[in-house]
């Protein structure tokens, strides 16, 4: 029965393929978005612009607040949450 339902859904081949690939950009994209070195440089970047006067403190604030959550988000999804929040 394997290579009969091989054969019925080899025209699914291709289609099978490009949703592995796009799972795995996916899978790359957030490793990347949510990875704490990243998301420290961009802190950095941040303070620096603040400090050469490139952003205001609203725009800080606010950029800051975003970079804060997003390291929040990875540390919990990767199971770096530390326990805080028990029931």
């Amino acid at each position: 029965m394997g290579l009969l339902t091989g054969l019925l859904t080899l025209p699914l081949a291709p289609v099978r393929g490009v949703v592995w690939v796009a799972r795995r950009i996916e899978d790359a994209a957030e490793q990347e978005m949510y990875d704490p070195a990243a998301i420290r440089a961009e802190l950095a970047d941040l303070q620096r612009d603040l400090a050469d006067g490139l952003i205001d403190e609203e725009t800080y604030d606010r950029r800051e607040e975003e970079l804060l959550d997003r390291l929040e988000y990875g540390m919990e999804v990767r199971g770096h949450g530390g326990g805080e929040e028990e029931s």
